[in-house]
């Protein structure tokens, strides 16, 4: 398989799973990586934008060294792809609740000093962006149209709220870490699939899930 049949493979996974669908809300961070808006207002992020800079993302974290790259969310959606995407590259886990002082008080037991953090959602790990910033640390950012992105240093223009769509991007980025590592060849499956990556909920929680009504914002702002 050629380099551009490969992306356009992986493109179909990204249009598949809502990666790109974004919110009814964008800031001026993110307009460079949106290409249009639905009739329903939801802004749309350019799927070949959110490959491209999984392929740089996979780059950048396999300067570092891969135990030290810290994948962190309090979202329980992300739960499960990023313990898969952990398995799968070896990277670590940190899940639940961001304790302060991790990566900036040397005295607490928890205290850790990674080469590199790897974020959902900068609005959920807020508290991770900001001791990473404070201790010099590079961050990697999934961010969704909405999300303000000043103190992300490579954003990954996606869809980080839905489990189909973090799914995605956690395995299309393991995906590519391994092919870059000579690990995995192109033609070649992974250990898992997309749905192997993907947080699980009960027939309640499905069914509780598609009766929320969809948020209506009025029109997006303009920034």
């Amino acid at each position: 398989m050629s380099k551009q049949e490969e992306f356009e493979h992986m493109e179909k996974y990204v249009l598949s799973t809502g990666i790109r669908v974004g919110t009814q809300v964008k800031t001026k961070f993110m307009v460079p990586f949106i290409t249009k808006a639905t009739n329903e207002g939801l802004y749309i992020i350019d799927s070949k934008k959110t490959l491209a800079r999984i392929q740089t993302t996979a780059k950048f974290i396999n300067r570092a060294e891969i135990s030290r790259v810290i994948v962190c969310s309090g979202r329980e959606y992300a739960t499960t792809p990023i313990e898969k995407f952990c398995e799968v590259t070896g990277a670590t886990p940190m899940l639940g609740r961001f304790m302060p002082g991790t990566l900036t008080n040397p005295l607490l037991p928890y205290y850790i000093e990674p080469q590199l953090i790897l974020i959902s959602d900068p609005q959920t790990d807020e508290q991770a962006i900001l001791e990473a910033t404070n201790a010099g640390i590079p961050v990697i950012g999934i961010s969704n149209t909405d999300n303000i992105t000043s103190k992300i240093d490579l954003i990954i223009p996606a869809n980080n709220r839905g489990r189909k769509s973090l799914a995605a991007i956690y395995w299309l980025l393991a995906r590519e870490i391994l092919l870059q590592k000579g690990q995995l060849k192109a033609n070649e499956s992974m250990k898992y699939e997309i749905d192997d990556f993907e947080t699980k909920i009960t027939e309640e929680e499905l069914e509780e899930e598609s009766e929320k009504p969809t948020p209506r914002f009025g029109r997006a702002p303009r920034q």
